[in-house]
């Protein structure tokens, strides 16, 4: 550096990360201009490069800063500093962007209106009062309007909007906070609304010559169901307090029973929803602004059927100044009650999000009354995230807008561009490379042409922004998976296999940046065993290489396979038929009674001739039983809703049921015990919640005991816990619980959701270690 600190040098500074699009360059600028120092700084496909010339002294104390006080939106993975020749500048300077054939930038998530941008949203006396596309360089779109890097806006889909003068000046002035904010706009120059009516069953009074923003509001307000464009795509909305209109949605949308998310303009109308702690305020207004589960006050006003079966609300506050300035319109067509709407994915049910215009009108017209959109082209669809607090933590339950494409930077290094594309259901892909794993957007499940081939174009669009031509692809086991007949056609040369639920661990491991092996609990509802049969519910000794099955739950019988997931009374009766025999139908419980006894005998039929009929050690697949059996849920509108009701209904009761651990290699988890009990308890009269809370304890004290066996046998006291069972919040707060009062270390997935974004997560890993072997 120099050993004469007041004679001038030159450095180049190579900065990796989320550097644009973030105000990194102003921030580069000012610094400079604060140490008068000269040089240059510009975006290129690294990142961002910089050269800084004056005293060695200056120079340090400008790299310092740049290392622990970025800008806040800034994420610095990495700068590289070398000594270049001294070239007598003493003037700083902003460079126009380069290209390069090598792309190692990444691109920021689309991040809600900051503080600055609403006081001017909201002030009379500012040029973009009331202007519902308002941004700089701290907030508003990114990923979902870049269509390439580096990160200008000739590759946003804000290129076909010119800046007026005002706007330009902005612009190009290094002292101002919308200095290079690509998609920097106002009334003149930018953007704008529109409003279409479609309904002709349904005539709103919409105020005369009112702006569509007000039309909109005011239909809402009358119980009208709309289509909002906004970030990643078109959400539907309705008034959530208009217990008709969620009725309509309901039946329009084709959702029958899965909750609709809620939108409130602020903390303080969600604190008359719901009980909110300080994690959790945190949380909903975060500038990533998931949709945050909570637990619902008692006779919240919201309409029954926004969460029907469920104690929790999914609700988000708004994250564009469009749902401010809507949200804010709607509370005075509809005062003296909480502005609450309801704001679910604009599509009908397992289909993907609708983001393009032409694709909204085709796709929403026979679902909303009318349209609130806008002329802002979205290039890649994302929809909301979803997040709760557990365990002490933040837990992803779906990672999308806000969160993605930001990496998951890992200490474990990937050494050929990597593809692995997840499984089945609320499907995730991921693409890595040397130690980034770019997890993609909510992709949803691959049961249609229109999922794949959001699949296919989300693939293609993160290769090409973050140069990650895949070489290796690694896929789940299960033949019948669209993403793994995908990854076995592509043409990608190296084919990995993982076993789903060692995905399901190492997405912990990886994490964590943990090489050593752990105890796993991998607990859902459906995985390809390397036996042929359902895996659901495994204790693994698991490193990032290999695992060893050291306890699953007992199988039993699927009958009808996928038909089980949904009719849940067919693998309550067939715990009951292996707890009591065939006598099972002489019980005196409703559950019994309610049982078709032909149709249980053509049942038990294809049990014992094997046909249809696969073995399942899924514990996913037990809290159905058991929701079945305790009177809650014989049909399931989606997978998994039996086991959240059950949850939902559960007493807090500490006291375990019965069970046993069955010696062998494999241990054997047995739950007959278990469904013995619960019988005799619904016999006398216990109440289903105590039933639902005696088994969420029956069963992470069989886990817990699991893994005590485990780590008699020399195991290490560490327990990592993934998949979709440990979206039960209950059920994951108990085990953890129960494990560290043992001694135990507990891992969770914090940055992935442990269903299947940490599956596409786990594959990686799982394949990066295998090649490293």
């Amino acid at each position: 550096m120099g050993s004469d600190q007041n004679q001038n040098i030159r450095r180049r500074l190579m900065v990796r990360g989320i550097v644009q699009g973030v105000g990194f360059r102003p921030f580069v600028y000012n610094l400079a201009q604060r140490l008068g120092l000269g040089g240059f700084v510009l975006n290129d496909s690294d990142g961002v490069t910089l050269e800084i010339e004056g005293p060695a002294s200056a120079l340090d104390a400008f790299e310092q800063t740049l290392r622990t006080s970025p800008p806040p939106l800034a994420r610095i993975d990495a700068i590289g500093a070398e000594p270049v020749a001294s070239r007598g500048e003493t003037h700083f300077r902003i460079e126009t962007s380069r290209a390069a054939t090598v792309r190692n930038t990444l691109i920021s998530p689309d991040v809600a209106t900051c503080d600055d941008c609403l006081r001017e949203l909201f002030d009379p006396a500012d040029r973009r009062f009331g202007y519902p596309f308002i941004n700089c360089t701290n907030c508003g779109p990114r990923f979902t309007i870049v269509l390439d890097v580096p990160y200008d806006r000739a590759q946003t889909t804000m290129r076909v909007f010119p800046m007026c003068p005002a706007c330009r000046s902005e612009y190009d002035d290094p002292l101002d906070r919308r200095f290079h904010a690509q998609p920097n706009a106002c009334a003149v120059c930018g953007p704008s609304l529109a409003f279409h009516w479609w309904s002709t069953e349904f005539r709103p009074r919409l105020p005369v010559h009112a702006s569509p923003l007000d039309q909109a509001a005011a239909a809402l307000a009358q119980g009208a169901i709309l289509a909002i464009k906004g970030l990643g795509g078109y959400h539907l909305a309705c008034d959530a307090l208009d217990s008709a209109a969620v009725a309509r949605l309901r039946v329009r949308k084709q959702r029958e029973a899965k909750p609709f998310a809620l939108m409130a303009p602020d903390l303080e109308t969600i604190q008359r929803l719901c009980s909110v702690n300080p994690d959790e305020e945190a949380l909903l207004e975060s500038r990533r602004r998931p949709i945050v589960l909570l637990d619902a006050l008692p006779n919240v006003p919201v309409a029954p059927s926004v969460a029907p079966g469920y104690a929790t609300l999914g609700v988000m506050l708004p994250y564009t100044p469009l749902h401010h300035l809507l949200l804010r319109a709607y509370a005075k067509e509809a005062p003296g009650r909480p502005a609450v709407l309801v704001m679910t994915s604009g599509n009908l049910s397992d289909e993907p999000i609708a983001y393009r215009d032409d694709d909204a009108v085709a796709r929403l017209a026979s679902i909303a009354d009318g349209m609130l959109t806008h002329n802002r082209d979205i290039h890649m669809r994302c929809d909301d995230s979803v997040a709760r607090i557990v365990a002490g933590g933040v837990q992803l339950l779906r990672r999308s807008r806000g969160y993605a494409p930001e990496p998951v930077t890992l200490t474990l290094h990937f050494p050929r561009p990597l593809l692995a594309v997840g499984g089945h259901l609320k499907n995730t892909f991921c693409l890595a490379k040397e130690h980034d794993a770019f997890l993609s957007h909510h992709i949803g499940d691959l049961e249609n042409l229109e999922t794949l081939t959001s699949f296919r174009e989300g693939v293609r669009h993160f290769a090409r922004l973050f140069d990650c031509e895949p070489e290796v692809v690694a896929y789940d086991l299960h033949p019948e998976y669209l993403a793994t007949k995908e990854a076995l056609a592509s043409d990608i040369p190296l084919k990995i296999g993982v076993q789903h639920h060692h995905a399901h661990i190492a997405s912990v491991l990886a994490e964590h940046g943990i090489e050593d092996p752990v105890i796993g609990v991998a607990a859902d509802g459906t995985g390809y065993g390397i036996d042929g049969s359902i895996w659901g519910c495994e204790v693994l000794i698991a490193d990032l290489r290999e695992f060893t099955r050291f306890a699953h739950l007992a199988y039993i019988p699927l009958p009808g396979g996928d038909a089980a997931v949904r009719q849940v009374w067919r693998i309550g009766a067939t715990y009951l038929q292996r707890a009591f025999g065939d006598a099972f139908l002489d019980l005196d419980i409703p559950f019994v009674q309610r049982i078709r006894h032909q149709q249980w005998t053509l049942i038990a039929r294809m049990i014992e001739r094997g046909i249809n009929a696969p073995l399942t050690s899924s514990l996913g697949r037990l809290f159905d039983a058991v929701a079945a059996i305790a009177g809650i849920r014989d049909h399931a509108l989606y997978e998994g809703q039996a086991a959240i009701e059950l949850e939902t209904v559960a007493a807090q009761d500490d006291r375990p049921y019965p069970f046993a651990l069955l010696d062998g290699a494999p241990l054997r988890i047995d739950a007959l015990p278990t469904i013995r009990a619960i019988v005799e308890d619904l016999r006398a009269g216990a109440p289903v919640a105590l039933v639902s809370g005696r088994f969420h304890s029956t069963v992470a004290e069989a886990l817990a005991q699991a893994c005590e066996r485990a780590r008699a046998t020399g195991a290490p006291a560490v327990v990592a816990l993934s998949g979709g069972v440990f979206q039960n919040r209950r059920l994951t707060e108990l085990l953890v619980a129960r494990l560290e009062r043992t001694g135990f270390r507990v891992l969770l997935n914090r940055r992935v959701p442990p269903n299947d974004g940490g599956l596409c997560l786990g594959q990686a890993a799982v394949a990066a270690a295998q090649m490293q072997k």
